[in-house]
């Protein structure tokens, strides 16, 4: 088969690799399936010890973003490995402070908004500026967002205003790097996914299952569909997209008005409509 996405003998750094479960390590897999050697950054020596067997025999960073100077080190540590130049980076880093539940919005405290949008948004610039000489002519850096910036859900907490600042960050560098290269910056717009991280999140259960409802297939996104869309913005085959988010969901961003959802949030009592297989196991 003619290798259409021309991956074979690239280079790309994966940050954010925390387990199986994790999009990056899905991206990382995939890359590498296709040909591609993979430079690893985990965030630090416990993550990496926890990841030994996997990743036996790879080229694995330590790089604790929230720390100041960290990107640069990197970098340079990755550079002077002989790993350089890359072909790519993935960027699929965020933390949020739950630790005292969700509250209301405007209860936010500075201290965990700050520390969220270092990690989870503001480190992509870092990460940009330190890689920029060690990036090829025509290199793609792909961050990993949200399907909807429009949504506000109670148990995403202030997250949201955070991948927004991230999603905008990543036109900007698309901009600003288009002054003396054509490196490319794109956002996968994700939809909800089973992970570690967001199985760390009170009442993602519920919302996951409430969202694979409103997808056309109801079936809600595996890992892998992210991790395919990724590969296809780090590969040249998508030269022409710059600057955007490329939203993956399973059409559950324009699906609000499915039949079989407003029957059951507002005649839960009634049978399914017709044309919808009904649970036979489901009280009446």
């Amino acid at each position: 088969m003619p290798d259409f996405l021309q991956l074979t003998g690239k280079r790309f750094l994966v940050l954010g690799v925390a387990n199986r479960k994790s999009v990056a390590w899905s991206i990382a897999q995939a890359l590498e399936e296709q040909g591609a050697t993979v430079v690893y950054s985990v965030r630090s020596e416990a993550r990496k010890q926890s990841l030994d067997k996997q990743l036996a025999g790879k080229p694995v960073f330590i790089c604790d973003v929230e720390t100041e100077g960290a990107a640069a080190k990197l970098a340079a540590d990755v550079a002077a490995a002989g790993h350089a130049p890359l072909h790519g980076i993935v960027h699929s880093i965020a933390f949020a402070n739950y630790s005292e539940g969700f509250k209301p919005f405007h209860e936010t405290k500075r201290a965990d908004f700050l520390q969220a949008t270092a990690v989870s948004a503001f480190s992509l610039v870092e990460i940009a500026n330190a890689f920029k000489p060690h990036l090829a002519p025509t290199a793609s850096v792909v961050t990993i967002g949200i399907s909807s910036l429009q949504v506000t859900p109670d148990n995403y907490g202030y997250m949201g205003p955070i991948k927004a600042a991230l999603e905008s960050a990543a036109r900007f560098l698309a901009k600003s790097f288009s002054v003396d290269s054509e490196v490319r910056f794109n956002v996968v717009g994700a939809g909800p996914l089973k992970t570690s991280a967001s199985a760390g999140i009170p009442g993602y259960l519920e919302s996951y299952l409430y969202t694979e409802k409103l997808t056309f297939r109801k079936r809600n996104l595996a890992t892998a569909e992210v991790a395919n869309t990724a590969l296809f913005l780090l590969s040249d085959r998508s030269s022409g997209i710059n600057g955007t988010t490329l939203v993956v969901d399973a059409g559950l961003g324009s699906n609000f008005y499915d039949q079989e959802i407003i029957r059951l949030a507002m005649r839960p009592e009634h049978p399914a409509m017709p044309g919808k297989s009904q649970n036979p196991n489901a009280k009446s």
